[in-house]
């Protein structure tokens, strides 16, 4: 699902790592790792910069060091997805994480918000105090992504996270158990979230941030192929 221009104002090609990974999160969810701090935080600035001056659309930062509870975690999201009402911290059920994250907030005189992106920084802290939650947040937000593009008829609000950390980071997102690279198991026939978007696993695509910067391009590439494997099953 193409959501970025071709072409800048001016009639040139949009190019760029930036643009480039754009096209990525076009379909799928990304996790970008470095063992360096710095490195880290100038591809966060620098990708967050860029999808936030796209039309209609809104960045969420979720800052991993001041988010390594339920608590502190919703904290931070209540405070740039706006709802009815306050939002209760638990994942599932009315008014709590999942409800907030399907929310389309409408602004007078804007057009409705088409693309909402997560950029999670350092969310190795979370992965490192409750492993279990992060799964649940992870699984809730690649759900609410694929419920709103294959099983919603509502205005369509896509839905896209990018998860920038590190070594712990990306011990997770290779653990094939982990809710980067499959479904939570709910203790019914299957997960919830297959059931709801028809998908295998959720849509995640996993790469050092040297390569990210480098050679965006074999990223996206990577993305195609994942595609086109899926398609053939």
């Amino acid at each position: 699902m193409e959501v970025l221009r071709g072409h800048s104002a001016l009639g040139a090609p949009i190019r760029g790592w930036q643009a480039e990974l754009t096209r990525v999160l076009d379909e799928h969810h990304l996790v970008a790792w470095s063992s360096q701090s710095g490195e880290r935080a100038s591809f966060a600035a620098g990708l967050a910069s860029f999808l936030a001056g796209l039309d209609d659309t809104q960045v969420i930062p979720i800052y991993g060091r001041n988010a390594t509870d339920l608590e502190t975690l919703c904290y931070q999201i209540e405070r740039s997805i706006p709802g009815d009402g306050p939002m209760r911290r638990r994942v599932d059920g009315p008014a709590g994480l999942v409800s907030r994250m399907r929310s389309q907030p409408v602004i007078p005189g804007r057009p409705p918000l088409r693309l909402r992106y997560f950029v999670w920084h350092d969310p190795d802290e979370l992965i490192q105090n409750d492993p279990a939650l992060f799964g649940r947040v992870a699984d809730a937000i690649a759900g609410v992504a694929a419920e709103a593009e294959y099983a919603s008829d509502d205005l369509l609000l896509i839905t896209r996270a990018v998860y920038i950390g590190g070594k712990t980071l990306l011990e997770y997102a290779e653990d094939e158990s982990g809710q980067l690279r499959s479904w939570l198991a709910d203790g019914a026939d299957e997960p919830f979230w297959r059931t709801v978007s028809g998908l295998d696993a959720p849509p995640v695509l996993t790469g050092p941030i040297g390569r990210l910067l480098e050679d965006p391009e074999s990223i996206a590439h990577d993305a195609l192929m994942a595609s086109i494997d899926s398609l053939a099953f």
